[in-house]
């Protein structure tokens, strides 16, 4: 085999170990779709209180950092139960801007 195409084999292999290595666990993206529309985009939209956020506001990695560190100002979080925050993130995470289906939520 042509050395380049072992390094361009190497490089796609790496891509997919560490996107499966920040997969979220746990998470059900349907009910997580369904909750972020439901109490999150009151804030989250155009000219809102938050600014528009939809899955594309992040890359996959920022999704599961943001959640990880807890980085949601106020308290707005402590009416979720650990599970519902799981799920709004695996659909963040499973559509944000570098997954393989990026979309929005509208």
């Amino acid at each position: 085999m042509d050395y380049r195409k072992l390094i361009m084999i190497g490089l796609v292999l790496l891509a997919f170990s560490v996107t499966s290595a920040l997969a979220v666990d746990g998470g059900n993206p349907r009910k997580g779709k369904y909750l972020f529309k439901k109490n999150c985009k009151s804030c989250h939209t155009e000219g809102a209180e938050g600014g528009s956020v939809t899955p594309l506001s992040k890359t996959m990695a920022q999704w599961d950092k943001f959640f990880k560190d807890n980085k949601h100002p106020g308290d707005s979080w402590s009416n979720f139960g650990e599970q519902d925050l799981l799920d709004i993130n695996q659909f963040l995470f499973d559509h944000a801007v570098d997954s393989d289906q990026p979309e929005t939520c509208g």
